[in-house]
C-alpha cells in the first residue's frame, strides 16, 4: 500500500496544480469580463473616458491592457491580462482577453 501511494503522489500532485491554475485563468477571466461590462456600461452612459478607464482599471486585473473605442452609436471595451499561476512563477502566462459592446444612450454626451 505505501508503495503505490508513493507512485501515485506526483499525479495527484500535477493533477491538483493544474486544477488551481485552471481555476486562476477562470478568475482572472471573469474579472475581465466583468470590468469590460462596467466599462461599456458607464461608457453608454455618455461618462467621460478618463472616468470609464478608472473604473474599469479598478475592475480589471492587475497589469492589464484596456482599449477604449468609441464610435458614433457604439462603444467597445476590450480588456487582456496575464494569468501567472501565483505558486509557480517558472510556468508561462495565459494571456485572457475579454470584449463588451454597448449602444450608446439615447441622450448621452457624444465625445
Amino acid at each position: 500500500m505505501t508503495a503505490e501511494t508513493a507512485a501515485v503522489l506526483p499525479a495527484l500532485m500535477v493533477v491538483l496544480a493544474a486544477a488551481l491554475w485552471a481555476i486562476t485563468v477562470v478568475n482572472t477571466h471573469l474579472r475581465c469580463v466583468d470590468a469590460a461590462r462596467a466599462g461599456a456600461r458607464a461608457a453608454a452612459r455618455g461618462e467621460p473616458l478618463a472616468q470609464v478607464r478608472e473604473r474599469t482599471k479598478a475592475l480589471a486585473p492587475r497589469g492589464a491592457q484596456i482599449d477604449i473605442a468609441r464610435g458614433p452609436e457604439t462603444i467597445r471595451v476590450d480588456i487582456t491580462a496575464r494569468a501567472h499561476p501565483p505558486w509557480a512563477s517558472a510556468l508561462p502566462a495565459v494571456e485572457v482577453t475579454a470584449s463588451a459592446i454597448s449602444d450608446m444612450e439615447p441622450g448621452a454626451a457624444q465625445p
